[in-house]
């Protein structure tokens, strides 16, 4: 994996996470047990920073970023999906980011919500535990997630990173 100090500001990761080694992951950043970051996943923290609670999953290409006002905060058992951008927003537990969507500054997804694929969430957009945030802009669907929905994407990828850590290896 790539991982960049910026000045005094070094990632922090568990030492029970998987980071794919063509991640890369710059400043301050700190990623929690068990989750996962894959292929060519960027994470720059060079302001507000950005922290990723436990057993959660930064999918390929994903871009997480975050302002000078605003962290990027992602909770426990988060699924962020393929080519997810994201920057100076909330991301709750449990929660599920489709691929492909965009998360703008000082959003707010709630526990358990849904932001579908290719969705865009506006600045400021508050979407509610297990809601659904669907469309460009998205629109807020409530109540339309049943609880436990998203933990068979969460506990997929957990499984999964424990297995790469035990099995990946490059053969060239």
């Amino acid at each position: 994996m790539a991982l960049y100090a910026l000045g005094d500001k070094e990632p922090q990761i568990d030492p029970e996470a998987f980071v794919h080694p063509d991640a890369v992951i710059i400043g301050d950043v700190v990623i929690g047990p068990e989750s996962t970051v894959w292929p060519c996943a960027v994470m720059r923290g060079d302001d507000g920073g950005i922290v990723v609670g436990a057993r959660s999953s930064i999918q390929d290409g994903s871009i997480i970023h975050c302002l000078s006002n605003a962290a990027t905060v992602i909770g426990d058992d988060c699924t962020i999906g393929h080519n997810v951008h994201m920057e100076g927003c909330v991301i709750g537990n449990k929660a599920l980011i489709g691929s492909g969507s965009i998360v703008l500054p000082f959003a707010d997804i709630g526990e358990e919500a849904i932001v579908g694929a290719n969705a865009v969430v506006t600045q400021g957009l508050v979407v509610p535990a297990r809601a659904m945030a669907l469309g460009i802009p998205a629109k807020i669907r409530e109540d339309s997630v049943t609880p436990g929905t998203t933990m068979l994407n969460a506990d997929m990828y957990r499984e999964r990173g424990h297995y790469y850590r035990q099995n990946l290896r490059r053969i060239d």
